[in-house]
């Protein structure tokens, strides 16, 4: 059975948080993200009730925690709180469940994942320095001069794709499949990319079929060091059935899209509106892996991440029972 499609009310976003009752905050609204209009809804929550519970909301009731120590305790308190069966705060369709490692619990957790990270390894990752490194420098000397361009477009999603096809070993010229579907992966029918769920499914499903080809290309050759022959080959993953599998490619399409991009666009924002920080960078380029590091705290990637309580507990004062949605808001904390 498809779930209903949640309804969030736009108009919101003109509402002042401090307006409402505490009872009545509900922070999971996507319009308040599009127009940026919801740091005082976290603000308010982490001043008054950093974590609270919302009865109703178009995802069902949750709790949020919004100030940082509590969601380092939820985040790291594993044998209290699950991984499983998500870790968004939408909940999966019961008829297209797609498992992936990151909503697992240890030990498959912790062996899925040990399965591709070697690619990704700090090792790996200085490998692939001269080919970022001339990628990088081919598309920005690719840029237009004296006109306006879309930088998110032009950079930020070239640069990602062109990484993520050499991760994946992908047909290089069909890279920006990759760019789709990882967008509407994530995206919220009805917000402009997908009008429904049977939608999104459709393209998930056109998806697998194309990877499947690479798996069965991949298994029936040496392994080599990209995503899909590590899981064809890997022993805790080449028996995978097709939904889990699509669950991971997913899970590593999107790590690696929407992280990477949003950090280059966060980047270039923040040295455009602080024009002082930008003059320190050019005068002292060393300081380049710090201002990294900064912005991805500074404009993280990752709205939020969801947990399920395994047992009755208590967080900040708070009687959490069995079963709760728990949500980190990464954002606000």
């Amino acid at each position: 059975m498809n779930a209903p499609i949640p309804e969030h009310d736009p108009a919101q976003v003109d509402v002042d948080p401090y307006s409402l009752p505490l009872e009545a905050i509900d922070v999971a609204n996507p319009h308040l993200f599009a127009a940026d209009r919801h740091w005082a809804w976290f603000q308010r929550l982490r001043d008054e009730a950093p974590v609270h519970y919302c009865a109703d909301s178009a995802f069902g009731p949750y709790w949020s925690v919004t100030r940082y120590d509590d969601i380092m305790q939820v985040d790291t308190s594993h044998e209290i709180y699950s991984s499983e069966p998500a870790i968004t705060i939408r909940d999966a369709e019961d008829d297209f469940p797609l498992p992936m490692f990151i909503a697992m619990d240890r030990p498959r957790h912790d062996e899925q994942r040990g399965t591709v990270s070697p690619a990704v390894g700090v090792k790996a990752l200085a490998g692939f320095e001269p080919i970022i490194r001339e990628r990088t420098i081919d598309v920005l000397e690719s840029l237009p001069v004296d006109e306006t361009f879309n930088w998110v477009e032009r950079v930020s999603i070239e640069l990602t794709t062109r990484m993520l096809a050499t991760l994946f070993d992908f047909p290089f010229e069909e890279r920006r499949k990759l760019t789709h579907w990882s967008d509407v992966a994530v995206a919220t029918p009805g917000m402009g990319l997908i009008d429904s769920e049977e939608e999104r499914r459709a393209h998930m499903l056109d998806c697998l079929v194309y990877f499947q080809g690479l798996w069965e290309e991949r298994a029936a050759a040496a392994e080599k060091n990209d995503f899909i022959s590590m899981l064809a080959h890997g022993e805790s993953t080449r028996d995978m059935p097709a939904e889990e599998y699509l669950g991971n490619l997913l899970l590593l399409i999107v790590g690696g899209n929407d992280t990477t991009r949003s950090t280059m666009s966060a980047s270039v924002l923040c040295l455009h509106d602080n024009p002082g920080e930008f003059a320190r960078l050019t005068a002292n380029p060393s300081l380049i892996p710090s201002m990294v590091s900064e912005t991805i705290r500074w404009q993280t990637p990752l709205a939020h991440m969801r947990r399920r309580a395994k047992v009755d507990t208590e967080l900040g004062g708070q009687t959490i029972r069995a079963g709760d949605k728990v949500v980190m808001w990464y954002v606000s904390g």
